[in-house]
């Protein structure tokens, strides 16, 4: 029986390079929100469009990745902070023309970059992946912001009150799994801590 080691796979792939072009949409999406100035047309409707692109990259690089065993550690860290990117630019927008209470989205940033410079802190003893319970809590803000977004949701209609209760509702997601997250950080670094001691 062979012992070889089957190869990494390279971090120039398809997965990885979909990552990156979500990143880059994010300014165009920025730019079409700011440029349609509330007033609910097309460029509105264009930042929807992009919106919805940036995010369906989301689900289409992971999908490719684990059918084709391309899962690299590039891709395990610049996935999550191009979601954040996307869904960070779209909430400071949304309070900031009014649509949406300025503390959900500060608690929201708080809990998204802390949990970034996390990864980074512990990233020497292994990588800390997006579990379940975070993959929730994007699908739950994506939909929320989706709805938000859209030009035909005016404040105080009855589909504002269901992007409000989804949105509150990915707040608790986002906070219970930010608590999960600082355990398991906790956890990899007690078990890394270790094994160096072993060493």
């Amino acid at each position: 029986m062979s012992d070889t080691v089957a190869p990494s796979p390279s971090n120039w792939n398809l997965p990885n390079a979909l990552t990156l072009l979500r990143i880059v949409l994010v300014p165009f999406f920025i730019w079409a929100f700011v440029a349609d100035g509330g007033n609910y047309g097309p460029l509105r409707w264009l930042a929807v469009a992009l919106f919805v692109v940036a995010i369906y990259t989301d689900k289409l690089d992971g999908d490719i990745a684990r059918a084709r065993g391309l899962i690299t550690s590039f891709g395990k860290i610049a996935d999550p902070i191009a979601d954040k990117l996307l869904i960070g630019s779209a909430l400071i927008m949304l309070s900031a023309v009014g649509e949406l209470w300025w503390w959900v989205t500060v608690v929201m940033l708080v809990r998204e970059v802390g949990i970034t410079l996390l990864r980074f802190v512990v990233i020497r003893y292994g990588v800390m992946a997006a579990s379940k319970g975070g993959k929730l809590k994007t699908v739950m803000q994506t939909v929320a912001i989706f709805v938000y977004l859209l030009p035909v949701t005016p404040a105080n209609s009855w589909l504002s009150v269901i992007a409000l209760v989804i949105m509150l509702a990915a707040l608790a997601v986002t906070v219970v799994t930010g608590v999960d997250y600082v355990v398991k950080a906790w956890q990899l670094r007690s078990a890394g801590r270790g094994k160096d001691v072993l060493k």
